[in-house]
């Protein structure tokens, strides 16, 4: 037996050599292995991080506006305006990243820089964005947790010395564990992350993210309980003429998600293309303006405004205030993300969606009292109405009000009225504003929502019939020689198709069979002197026996069309099966008719 730490007995490995080709070994197992312990280690960790920037928010906002914050305190103008101030000084010379959601960076993350988040980003976004929502910003805490799990997970990955295929993956994986932690609600997090971040995924990927995002839900409920962020009655759909009500909700929805993106494409570029020293000043009086409409009553727009929606939930608010605070928070949210302050969209879309829900649940009472919905539960589904036409994640926005809500009564009207205002949404803006915002930053991240209506091509868009000569396996040598020896000029037939006994097929080239003819065809006296207790002529083998255990790969005609590539340059030709029925050709692809089929798509 060769020893194994030598290539010959007189040529031993030198110890680097021998160092380096062990660690090749063994360096993909430790990564397996370590894996999914990190993608653990990455939920505890986003989630105390998370929950402290929850605190931290809560803290400012209450040393910075006082416990009840009332219109007409003066304070409610300055102290919006000196922390824009402060944030624009630090983001413009300490941290240049933090600007932003952080959806967009994270992909930019992920697409871009092989994974990387540098750890300055994560403080600066933790910091910057606590200080902004804390002091009144019209701006929500769920984005820039995203961004800041993706931040520790690029962290942890890279003090691991991970791969940069596991860097890659580490960030979504990250991303999760934050979102998952701001919002309590581990489900729409996973889909969120895999609708509007990666865009696919694999099992290893999906595991990865359920166990990051399951740990750091469990941290953060250890802190705040399992409770659902909102509580509303059951919903109990009596009368069908209410579902009119919720697809009006829709419609209203798409229109209102409209005039939101609008308004963010429309200003957020005028902002960005002022002088430098002009943007120093812009958070600061996008904070003076967002102070001044809590100044003269409207309070409920500054900060994240969860505690609004849960007024709104329990009927506090007329029809109209609503609408106008919905109205206003698009003000005010537009001024805050535009002029550079970092924050998040999630939370003013779920606020101004709450408001148009609360408003026509309002409405219908007053005008069609017969109706049983709740305010609540219109609230709640505008909720998702919002999230679903404005951030364009129409999946992620239907368990989203599940899981907030812990109300699964409501999802005939959340599919409804989202789907409404989704479609909407579509038509009317082709392009979804977080994709405006990459390419206005002269950035080209893949775009998810193209990718989910992309029309794949497959196997039978390319199919062609079988047109070359088929042989049978089972056939001897001989039987073999004689069939060739039928076709006028063996010579122009390229490829030979080959039916094995087991269902399967052998794609042979013409110089394969011609190998042969060296065997030979027998006479009749050599035929007789091979008696059965004599070993097994070369002409009596089959031809299956010849060619081995080799096949041509087992392709169906719906798999995708990519999938033929990687076999081309082994065969020259792939047989495509019949699923129901075991070595059924339904025809045959040559690399030309892939790329002919692509040519045309």
């Amino acid at each position: 037996m060769q020893n194994p730490f030598t290539t010959t007995e007189s040529e031993p490995v030198a110890p680097d050599i021998l160092k380096d080709e062990m660690i090749s070994r063994i360096a993909p197992g430790r990564e397996e292995r370590i894996f999914l312990l990190l993608s653990i280690f990455i939920g505890v960790i986003s989630g105390l991080l998370v929950v402290s920037f929850r605190m931290a928010i809560e803290w400012l906002s209450v040393l910075l506006l006082g416990s009840s914050p009332n219109p007409h305190q003066p304070r409610l103008l300055f102290i919006p305006a000196a922390a824009g101030l402060v944030i624009a000084l630090l983001a413009r010379y300490i941290f240049p990243n933090v600007r932003g959601s952080g959806i967009n960076q994270t992909k930019a993350a992920l697409y871009i820089h092989n994974g990387y988040i540098s750890f300055r980003t994560v403080i600066g976004k933790f910091l910057l964005s606590a200080l902004a929502i804390g002091s009144g910003h019209s701006l929500g805490p769920e984005d820039p947790s995203l961004q800041i799990g993706a931040g520790v997970a690029s962290l942890i990955s890279r003090r691991f010395g991970m791969s940069k295929e596991k860097l890659r993956i580490f960030a979504p994986i990250g991303a999760a564990a934050g979102l998952a932690a701001a919002f309590n609600a581990p489900i729409s997090a996973i889909l969120f992350v895999i609708e509007e971040v990666i865009g696919q995924w694999s099992a290893a990927v999906l595991g990865s993210i359920v166990l990051s995002a399951i740990s750091s839900v469990v941290v953060a409920r250890s802190f705040w309980g399992a409770q659902p962020m909102f509580r509303i009655p059951v919903v109990d759909l009596r009368d069908s003429r209410e579902l009119l009500a919720y697809a009006a909700l829709g419609v209203f929805g798409g229109f209102a998600s409209l005039l939101f993106a609008k308004s963010l494409s429309y200003l957020r570029p005028k902002l960005r293309s002022q002088p430098q020293w002009s943007q120093l000043l812009q958070p600061a009086a996008a904070g003076l303006i967002v102070g001044a409409i809590g100044y003269f009553g409207l309070t409920q727009v500054m900060g994240a405004g969860y505690e609004a929606i849960d007024q709104a939930m329990h009927s506090q608010f007329t029809w109209r205030m609503l609408l106008i605070l919905a109205l206003f928070k698009i003000i005010a949210t537009t001024l805050s993300f535009s002029s550079g302050t970092p924050g998040g969209m999630f939370a003013p879309t779920l606020f101004i969606g709450a408001m148009l829900g609360a408003a026509v649940g309002t409405f219908e009472k007053i005008y069609f009292p017969h109706l049983t919905g709740t305010i609540g539960s219109y609230a709640l589904v505008g909720m998702g109405v919002l999230f679903a036409a404005f951030l364009r994640a129409p999946l992620t926005s239907v368990f989203m009000v599940l899981e907030v809500s812990g109300n699964y009564s409501i999802v005939l009207p959340v599919i409804l009225a989202n789907t409404i205002a989704y479609l909407i949404s579509r038509i009317l803006q082709p392009v979804p504003i977080l994709e405006q915002f990459t390419h206005r930053d002269g950035l080209y991240l893949p775009s998810m929502e193209e990718l989910r209506e992309e029309s794949n091509l497959h196997l039978e868009d390319a199919i062609q019939p079988v047109t070359v000569p088929i042989l049978q396996g089972s056939d001897t040598i001989a039987n073999t020689l004689q069939s060739l020896a039928q076709f006028e000029d063996p010579q122009s037939i390229p490829v030979f198709l080959i039916q094995c006994h087991d269902g399967l097929w052998y794609a042979a080239r013409r110089e394969e069979l011609e190998s042969l003819s060296s065997i030979g065809i027998p006479n009749s006296q050599e035929a007789q002197a091979n008696t059965s207790d004599a070993p097994t002529a070369p002409w009596e083998m089959t031809l299956a026996e010849h060619l081995g255990h080799e096949r041509t790969p087992v392709l169906f005609p719906d798999l995708p069309l990519a999938s033929a590539l990687p076999h081309f340059q082994r065969w020259p030709l792939l047989p495509i099966t019949n699923r129901a029925m075991r070595g059924s050709l339904e025809g045959a692809l040559s690399l030309q008719d892939v790329l002919t089929r692509y040519q045309k798509h």
